[in-house]
């Protein structure tokens, strides 16, 4: 590890903040200028022109696809997008109240059982283990959903792409053109960024060289954090809390007083805005637009102009989006699993990556004991 204020070998940084633990040439995030890239590529590009499946394409191989290469990859993963029946089996033995985050690390790390392969670390069989977990991750978390709430599964339909997909088999009908469009930018905009703690968790446990199951189920355990996965489904309590455009400013105010934590704002790295938020605050507005109440986009402007003002901070990848898969009608517990929908294409492209050029990862600690005490015996302390 080497940190980028090139502190002398043998210091700590809390948090690991600014230390350099891996090379990957994945993403990069500039905190100064708000700046986010894939492989080269500036999210507001990828954004702009850009699909799911090519993003998961290109974070795997470094280079944005040719047409048949794409098409390649559309295919093979839409013929994968089934899960094994005896799954689906025991996620209805799961308790009804199981939170689905939890759902989700059980299954990915049941599903192992089903792919004989899984142990081969080889670059082969490990793109074919991404390719599988990145197509079945949605169907679990849909058919989790539709379980909890009594109702069977929707079987996946090949002719969808993930994002459109997703929100078929969770509504039951097959979305607008318009609702999965967005919600596949949102997929492009949550897919990697660079060593959160998911994904150094995953480049850890892939570190050991345990198959990617392992290093993906210990992803999602670190996902489900409130630091970390739940920041947007808090956004969401809070303004439901708050309740109307007029009681913004009255509950913000008390809240900064009481010192609590505003939910969706600042970011350990980005020092303006996150550019991932520009868009998602785009999307909110069009959402409430195309249904005839802007309420909560309109609250979370408020919300916005506030904590600027008071605190000079700006919104982060969760602040708008929690307005966003609202309005889509999307369950408040299903934000963290659908950030693990996008993010395990990154999480696999930087375990394909950990494989390529492997080390254990092993820092050490900075030892704050006590040193050179004598043992006493049990009968004289």
């Amino acid at each position: 590890m080497t940190n980028k204020a090139n502190a002398p070998a043998g210091t700590s940084a809390a948090g690991l903040r600014g230390v350099f633990a891996a090379s990957s040439s994945i993403s990069d995030v500039n905190g100064e200028k708000g700046e986010l890239i894939y492989q080269g590529y500036n999210i507001h590009d990828l954004a702009k022109h850009s699909s799911f499946e090519e993003v998961i394409f290109l974070l795997w191989n470094k280079n944005l696809p040719t047409a048949n290469e794409l098409l390649q990859l559309e295919q093979s993963l839409k013929a994968s997008y089934q899960i094994p029946g005896e799954l689906s089996a025991l996620m209805k033995q799961f308790p009804r109240e199981a939170d689905p985050i939890d759902v989700l690390r059980t299954a990915i790390s049941a599903l192992e059982f089903y792919d004989s392969n899984a142990r081969d670390v080889s670059r082969e069989a490990s793109v074919k283990t991404a390719i599988r977990l990145t197509a079945q991750f949605p169907t679990i978390v849909a058919a989790s959903d539709r379980i909890r709430r009594g109702l069977d599964p929707i079987s996946p339909d090949p002719g969808l792409n993930i994002a459109a997909n997703f929100l078929y088999m969770l509504r039951g009908e097959k979305p607008s053109e318009r609702d999965a469009r967005i919600f596949d930018i949102c997929l492009v905009l949550h897919a990697d960024h660079e060593l959160n703690a998911s994904t150094f968790t995953a480049r850890v446990v892939a570190g050991t060289l345990a198959d990617m199951y392992a290093a993906v189920t210990a992803a999602i355990g670190a996902l489900s954090g409130p630091l970390h996965g739940g920041a947007n489904t808090n956004v969401m309590k809070m303004l439901l809390e708050i309740g109307e455009l007029d009681q913004v400013e009255p509950y913000i105010k008390k809240a900064l007083a009481e010192k609590r934590k505003i939910m969706g704002f600042g970011h350990a790295v980005y020092k303006t805005e996150d550019p991932r938020a520009t868009h998602l605050r785009e999307f909110s507005r069009q959402a409430g637009e195309s249904g005839g109440d802007s309420k909560w986009y309109d609250m979370s402007r408020k919300v916005e102009e506030i904590i600027k003002r008071e605190k000079g901070l700006y919104p982060n990848v969760d602040f708008f989006s929690a307005s966003t898969y609202y309005m889509m009608g999307i369950p408040l517990d299903l934000y963290t699993p659908i950030f693990a929908i996008s993010r395990i294409s990154g999480w696999t492209g930087h375990i394909l990556e950990q494989y390529a050029d492997n080390k254990l990862i092993r820092p050490r600690a900075e030892y704050i004991g006590q040193r050179d005490l004598a043992y006493v015996p049990i009968d004289q302390r």
